[in-house]
């Protein structure tokens, strides 16, 4: 069959923060991608704001550099697909993997494979694609190479990998310092016998398969991702499998439904560096962008028109982590802060607070993020949304509060399934590094968890790693207590496995909160007399409302209380009169923690300028009744 030899397509994929985005920087920089005179920030393809803030890869986002080989052959054009090394991401790993010919595993020379690396390895696996490893960051003092790939092979030969996805070459590399070696370097060291990505490229062109086709063969195009434009409206990114793609031509557009239907290519686009330009065709392997189908669909097919042949529809892991998001209803709804008369009026105005503008922001989600559902409730204005993990949606509440809209989001909750006619939970596999003289604290943690220690090493470096397998549930309102117990020190990522039998109650929050119990304005007179009670989260002239969480009680169950109480002034001369109070600073809690924090009766409001936690009934008396029922019943 004939072949491509002018393009490569691969995906680079890793554990978060092993260095993928900025291999990319390297590549794009010494295939001269980039004008001297340019300015050039880090992680260029992580250009979304969140991204750059969390330092990790959300979007999968793909590139291209044209590379000249040194012998003068003919310049080659590489794909190359960013994608994001959380397993909370996997559906944008899984739609990067299928526009691919071969994946480059990168792993950190001291941390080893991790769990999002088993992730995305597993998920390579499964879709038969050659691996090329690539040990990332062996300047690392505590670089440990021999170790780390060992290490790799045995993850291979523990995802049941075949003689000749395991007979995999292997480059070592420092991206940060654009140079890459097929020889090992010493532990902590740059590789000494290259100056450059020259190695790394040559491995690529070697063992990267280069697109294969039939000449024969109609038109088949897979849309693989979405992306909007001012102009051209919504941009369909798509592999060409088969035939040829014209700009202006007529193609079938067959649909997740089966359903044909006759469209016109008005714009196609080829990615060169960071920019898309126009193009006239693209061939079969090309990756390319097309406009003019502003219906159109992730996993759906463009197909000739005389002879329509749909390719596989993309499939995601199911979801494990649901959470209740819908409209505002505290008191301070639409009140905002920020900005006097005109201001403030304007910033209210352009607030999204109603039922519909939040459930057309949820559906326009859905058409970008193929691992996400939105399911209805029994209330109208509230929507059950399901994802992979708390992250993503954490990212999801996050984008949208800086979108201007007010949400009040419940507690996550798990996606259970009936297995057998029992209840049947989703579970993590976690990997925990901790220094030795946390791991009593770190087991009695995952113990009152229900998690089970599944593997214990000691690198004889004063750190252990543990794995446990442990229920999804265990792990909301984990990271918080965990960096508490090993004082900042753990490093703890985990991974779906699967879903076992339901363990049973789980008591994860020991504490119980401070409840305003009238609106005003917190003073810190109040704040004085209250913070021998527990912890406070609100400064002094916060706003608060009934039943808004202002604090955590230093016991377990909940206590009402007065923030908002002022001292009274007399004509009596006090001795104490000037004595200064000293307040404790307040602990501020984001929307992660804040979701971490919350309990079964609570909530949390997120409008664009503060995270409140509040409770699901305001009024403290109809809680009390609440209460009171149910220890009846």
């Amino acid at each position: 069959m004939p072949t491509r030899n002018d393009i490569r397509n691969v995906a680079i994929v890793a554990h978060v923060d092993h260095g993928k985005t900025t291999l990319v920087d390297a590549m794009l920089k010494q295939a001269g991608a980039f004008a001297a005179h340019q300015h050039l920030d880090d992680r260029m393809m992580d250009s979304n704001d969140l991204e750059r803030e969390k330092g990790i890869t959300i979007l999968a986002k793909n590139t291209s550099v044209k590379y000249h080989p040194k012998d003068g052959g003919v310049p080659i054009n590489i794909n190359i697909i960013d994608t994001p090394g959380h397993a909370d991401f996997g559906g944008e790993v899984e739609r990067g993997l299928s526009m691919v010919d071969a994946v480059v595993l990168l792993v950190d020379a001291s941390e080893g494979p991790l769990p999002q690396t088993r992730f995305v390895l597993r998920k390579a696996l499964q879709a038969r694609l050659p691996v090329i490893l690539c040990i990332n960051k062996t300047d690392r003092p505590d670089s440990r190479i021999d170790e780390v790939v060992n290490e790799t092979y045995d993850l291979f030969l523990d995802l049941d990998a075949d003689e000749e996805q395991i007979e995999f070459p292997i480059v070592y590399a420092c991206a940060r310092d654009g140079i890459a070696s097929l020889t090992k370097p010493e532990n902590g060291t740059v590789p000494s016998d290259s100056d450059s990505l020259e190695p790394f490229f040559s491995t690529i062109l070697d063992h990267v398969p280069a697109p294969v086709y039939d000449d024969a063969a109609p038109l088949q195009a897979h849309v693989t991702n979405l992306d909007a434009d001012n102009f051209l409206g919504r941009i369909a990114l798509l592999r060409v499998e088969q035939g040829e793609l014209r700009k202006g031509q007529t193609v079938a557009w067959i649909k997740r439904d089966g359903t044909i239907q006759n469209v016109r290519i008005s714009e196609l686009l080829m990615t060169e560096a960071l920019t898309r330009k126009p193009a006239e065709k693209a061939g079969p392997g090309d990756i390319c962008a097309v406009a003019g189908i502003p219906e159109i669909m992730i996993g759906e097919t463009l197909a000739d028109t005389e002879n329509p042949i749909a390719l596989p529809l993309i499939t995601v892991d199911e979801p494990a982590i649901s959470m209740t998001i819908g409209t505002n209803t505290s008191p301070m709804v639409g009140k905002g802060g920020g900005g006097k008369g005109a201001d403030a009026k304007a910033t209210v105005k352009d607030r999204k607070v109603t039922a519909r503008q939040v459930k057309d922001r949820l559906e326009r989600e859905l058409i970008g993020n193929v691992s996400l559902r939105v399911l209805d409730t029994e209330r109208p204005d509230a929507w059950e949304v399901q994802g992979r993990g708390e992250l993503a949606l954490a990212i999801l509440i996050e984008t949208m509060r800086r979108e201007g809209f007010e949400l009040t989001v419940g507690k996550p909750q798990v996606v259970t399934r009936e297995v057998n006619g029992k209840t049947h939970e989703p579970v993590e596999r976690l990997t925990i590094d901790v220094p030795e003289e946390h791991m009593g604290p770190v087991t009695q943690l995952m113990g009152i968890r229900k998690g089970r220690m599944d593997n214990m090493s000691n690198h004889g470096s004063g750190w252990v790693r543990m794995e446990f397998v442990v229920p999804s549930r265990g792990l909301i309102g984990f990271r918080t207590e965990f960096l508490t117990s090993t004082r900042g020190t753990g490093i703890a990522h985990s991974i779906h496995e699967g879903y076992e039998p339901w363990f049973g109650t789980l008591t994860t929050r020991n504490n119980g909160s401070l409840v305003a119990d009238r609106s005003g304005v917190v003073t810190a007179f109040a704040m004085t007399n209250l913070q021998e009670r527990g912890v406070l989260f609100c400064d002094p002239g916060t706003e608060v409302y009934e039943g808004m969480i202002v604090g955590e009680n230093s016991r377990a169950d909940d206590m009402d209380v007065n923030i908002t109480k002022e001292k009274k002034l007399t004509n009596m001369r006090s001795s104490n009169a000037d004595v200064a109070e000293s307040i404790v600073p307040p602990r501020k809690l984001s929307l992660e923690q804040s979701l971490e924090f919350c309990r079964e009766d609570e909530c949390i409001e997120v409008t664009p300028e503060s995270v409140r936690i509040r409770k699901v009934v305001l009024d403290a008396k109809d809680r009390g009744r609440t209460a009171s029922r149910a220890k009846k019943s």
